[in-house]
């Protein structure tokens, strides 16, 4: 009983420890983000639009990269983001929705701001899906990719009554910052607020900690 007790718990820490290295080598590395550019603040400012017809042009996994970033991207020591947030609780959480995107297959990704990269967590392509969340806006499905801002509003507990009220303030600022980014790279986004929260939450398979609180469609003007 010793020698087969001993086995099984050799199997299961073997069997942990291949799907661990296995979750590692389907993760993907973004290209490092850019820091300077040609567009300035004021001109991104002045062009910022909502945009909701998208041609076929795929993103690149550069323009990627650099949207997430934008939003919620690590711009200094000690894991200071791009976004302010309220007591460096950092409570967003990205899925970067995958359709059309050059070096990544077609599915729902987490942003892993801490190494810049991208983990797997569902296979497909799930726009279609994902804008009948949102009430059949169907231009969402036209865009190559989206970007679905989830909030864990229990990180601000410590503010009591005004904790989430400062979360859907960081939504905003990072959305914000990647709405700027989208006009620097040429491209175009429109912020959704209207969808089924619940189907939506469901269909990202994101954990019950977290709320979808804002979907930005991102791609190429038609």
């Amino acid at each position: 009983m010793n020698s087969l007790f001993r086995k099984g718990i050799y199997l299961t820490i073997t069997a942990v420890v291949l799907y661990s290295l296995s979750c590692q080598a389907a993760s993907i590395s973004l290209p490092k983000p850019l820091l300077t550019g040609t567009v300035s603040v004021e001109e991104a400012l002045a062009k910022r639009r909502s945009i909701r017809t998208y041609s076929s042009d795929p993103l690149k996994i550069e323009e990627a990269g650099q949207l997430l970033w934008a939003a919620q991207g690590i711009s200094g020591a000690g894991g200071k983001r791009t976004a302010p947030s309220a007591g460096a609780q950092y409570p967003l959480e990205l899925y970067l929705v995958a359709g059309a995107v050059s070096g990544v297959k077609p599915g729902i990704y987490r942003y892993l701001p801490e190494n810049h990269s991208l983990e797997p967590v569902a296979a497909g392509d799930l726009r279609a899906q994902l804008a009948a969340n949102a009430g059949m806006q169907g231009f969402i499905k036209d865009a190559p990719a989206m970007v679905i801002f989830c909030a864990n509003y229990g990180k601000a507990g410590r503010y009591a009554e005004r904790g989430r009220a400062f979360v859907d303030f960081e939504v905003g600022h990072a959305a914000e910052n990647l709405a700027l980014e989208a006009v620097a790279l040429g491209l175009g986004s429109v912020m959704i607020g209207a969808y089924d929260v619940t189907a939506l939450g469901k269909s990202l398979n994101i954990p019950a900690s977290l709320t979808a609180v804002y979907v930005v469609p991102v791609g190429h003007s038609r």
